[in-house]
């Protein structure tokens, strides 16, 4: 693969391009060696018989996550994972006095909102999703309801959803070798048609979001199968589900033992912490979780870091074509 070349590149080549000079410039070192992912298929097999639902994570997202906690007022949000940085710009709604104010995606509501995007994008191949029956199966499987009021789910999806989809990523990426970056919208428009008073009544017209060109290319061309069962058992969370998402995905590609450093961990999925072993004393409880729905996941914990040992993915890629949510097998 050629390093000589920069700039803008579609998401998903920037993502391997670069993880692909991280690799070969860290060839020195010891325990962050490991060869570039393979793209999984789109036919996943289920490797529990516990795992009755199939869906897709963006592969982005595996990598990189959105915020835990809400930025507020920030001009700009980032998150780091080796050589790559994710920078989130956040999108607007208005206020009670109808000025629009900058609003950022955060928690677990928008990480499963883009797992639904992707799973509907890899079964439908289309970029205008339908936001009806789809989705309500969807929020069934994850043991959530359509309920209105102000902390009601449908009120608080239909908030994340306007700050998701008017959110704009930017992906760098920069090695000795290397550099590049990849700028992305999740949507290129959405209309949305709900009444939090009557969640229960299908809208009078279908709501609708379309996804951009670059997020959909990286959803359907390299999606990551997870286990939406797995999914409602960590929604409590959106650490733990950023912990699986990242665990499935990475044991897809690692050949051999390896530490991540608690450091590395803690740009990558950090918080506000003021100490790293207050990082690690959350993660690591966090991870106790995650290993209850995905035993087969041989991690420990080192002095040094996470250690990381081959394991198969909670959903393997091949075998068993991906379901609709809700269809069950």
């Amino acid at each position: 693969m050629d390093d000589e070349g920069a700039g803008q590149l579609p998401l998903g080549d920037a993502l391997e391009r670069v993880k692909a000079a991280h690799a070969r410039s860290a060839g020195r070192a010891i325990n962050h060696t490991h060869p570039a992912p393979e793209s999984p298929s789109l036919a996943p097999e289920i490797v529990s018989a516990e795992v009755a639902e199939v869906g897709y994570a963006a592969r982005l997202f595996a990598q990189l996550s959105l915020p835990y906690r809400d930025p507020g007022d920030a001009p700009e949000w980032r998150r780091r994972n080796g050589a790559l940085t994710l920078i989130v710009n956040p999108g607007y709604v208005p206020d009670p006095n109808g000025d629009p104010v900058r609003a950022y995606p955060f928690g677990v509501l928008p990480r499963l909102l883009v797992t639904w995007m992707a799973t509907e994008a890899v079964r439908t191949k289309e970029r205008t999703l339908v936001l009806g029956g789809s989705l309500n199966s969807f929020l069934r499987v994850l043991g959530l309801h359509r309920k209105g009021g102000p902390r009601g789910d449908i009120s608080r999806l239909r908030d994340q959803m306007t700050r998701l989809f008017g959110s704009r990523l930017v992906v760098l990426g920069m090695t000795e070798h290397f550099d590049a970056m990849a700028a992305v919208a999740m949507a290129d428009g959405y209309e949305l048609w709900w009444s939090p008073r009557r969640p229960a009544d299908e809208p009078l017209w279908q709501s609708t979001v379309t996804l951009s060109e670059p997020f959909f290319r990286s959803v359907v061309e390299a999606p990551i199968p997870v286990d939406l069962a797995a999914l409602a058992e960590l929604r409590g969370s959106a650490l733990r589900l950023d912990i699986y998402t990242w665990l499935t995905y990475r044991m897809s590609y690692l050949r051999k033992p390896t530490t991540v450093p608690w450091e590395s961990l803690a740009f990558q999925f950090g918080g506000d912490y003021k100490q790293l072993r207050q990082f690690k004393a959350n993660f690591l409880r966090q991870l106790a979780a995650v290993r209850v729905v995905y035993p087969t996941a041989k991690v420990e914990p080192a002095s040094a870091g996470l250690v990381l040992r081959p394991s198969p993915t909670h959903v393997r890629a091949r075998g068993l074509k991906g379901g609709r949510p809700g269809a069950g097998r």
